[in-house]
């Protein structure tokens, strides 16, 4: 498969893993928007949020749980954002279903 996040999680290409377990991982975002930008990945190819299917559900519950659990080992106590970019039109560059993690700075809405 030639999409980006696969390979980085079947370990072709290296990443700055901060987590990982059976259903997703965790890495470093190489082009950081805040002092914490991390992505959340599930390991099964799921082209975007847009594809999503009801048993889904708890891959997508778990995919939030898991980064609530890694924002507070990362020490984001004052708040955090997470992200799902949807689409090319919703700033989705990847096409492989991911969540933003950031933190470490004051938020604005909207983004900037």
């Amino acid at each position: 498969m030639s999409c980006l996040f696969c390979k980085i999680i079947d370990g072709s290409i290296p990443s700055n893993r901060i987590y990982e377990d059976e259903e997703c991982i965790a890495f470093a975002d190489i082009h950081p928007q805040a002092p914490a930008h991390l992505l959340v990945v599930p390991r099964r190819h799921i082209g975007s949020l847009a594809e999503v299917a009801g048993e889904d559900t708890p891959l997508l519950g778990h995919l939030l749980a898991k980064s609530a659990e890694i924002a507070r080992q990362r020490g984001l106590t004052k708040g955090y954002r997470t992200v799902i970019n949807t689409g090319a039109d919703g700033g989705q560059t990847v096409d492989h279903l991911h969540l933003h993690l950031l933190g470490g700075r004051h938020m604005v809405w909207p983004p900037g």
